[in-house]
């Protein structure tokens, strides 16, 4: 770990109360992992990070003068929206591609990579969330960003962008109302993904805490560029502020999962 930091903390007001997060805003991987012996392009793809997620979440951080929090690794090396006892934490193969330093892994392998890339990442996610509520003396809203591509499998995917969330849906109803306001793009509610995944980042630090959070996901098409990630902002950054000024979304408030009971 001593050669690469596993995440980057993006200063920002904590007082403001609200904490952006990156699970997949990077495709870099450790040098003594090399390329886990892949093709230099397959770090240009999605399977590697979600493209044009980091730009935009440092714009709207910039924008709102809020704290984030962004992974630096590869989900290809370990996925920091995956629970630590989820199968596919560490994929074998991800939309056709083998991951050849992947398979077969050892024990010790997978465990090192936990403890020097996927935790310290959601330990400086929780610090970040719980400096935020110490200065707020109120929950803080919790809003992830991420992307997805426009098409899977060759069907195409018609939404612009889409709001995951599992059962607390406070933010959720909000932000897909305020999204859908213009009346300009197409709206998914839990599209393409289900909200609900027991273990994942919103799981660990805010359904089992009772935190107002939500999920964002763009269509990868749409901020590929620096125009697209401009754009985006500025479309964003209103709605990011509404949601953050509405005082019952600053409330602990437990909502039992979707995936079952809660687990520590």
């Amino acid at each position: 770990m001593q050669d690469f930091v596993p995440f980057e903390l993006v200063p920002g007001d904590c007082d403001r109360g609200l904490v952006l997060l990156a699970d997949h805003a990077m495709n870099a991987v450790p040098p003594a992992y090399g390329k886990l012996g892949l093709p230099d392009t397959a770090f240009s793809r999605h399977i590697a990070y979600d493209i044009g997620v980091e730009g935009l979440t440092r714009a709207l951080a910039a924008r709102l003068g809020v704290p984030a929090v962004l992974s630096c690794f590869s989900r290809l090396l370990i996925d920091p929206n995956r629970g630590e006892d989820d199968p596919t934490l560490i994929m074998k193969i991800s939309d056709g591609a083998v991951i050849p330093a992947n398979h077969p892994i050892t024990e010790t392998e997978w465990k090192h990579r936990i403890e020097s890339y996927h935790r310290p990442y959601h330990n400086a996610v929780a610090d970040t969330i719980d400096a935020v509520a110490a200065a707020t003396g109120k929950a803080p809203l919790v809003l992830s960003v991420h992307s997805f591509t426009p098409a899977w499998k060759g069907q195409a995917r018609p939404w612009h962008a889409t709001v995951l969330w599992d059962s607390d849906g406070r933010v959720a109803h909000r932000f897909l109302d305020l999204l859908s306001a213009p009346g300009d793009i197409v709206v998914g509610d839990n599209e393409p993904y289900d909200g609900a995944l027991k273990g994942d980042t919103m799981y660990r630090h805010c359904m089992i805490k009772g935190i107002p959070h939500a999920l964002l996901e763009v269509r990868q098409d749409l901020i590929g560029d620096e125009a697209g990630i401009a754009a985006w902002a500025d479309r964003l950054y209103p709605i990011f502020a509404a949601l953050n000024a509405e005082e019952a979304l600053h409330r602990y408030e437990v909502h039992p999962s979707r995936t079952g009971p809660y687990t520590d």
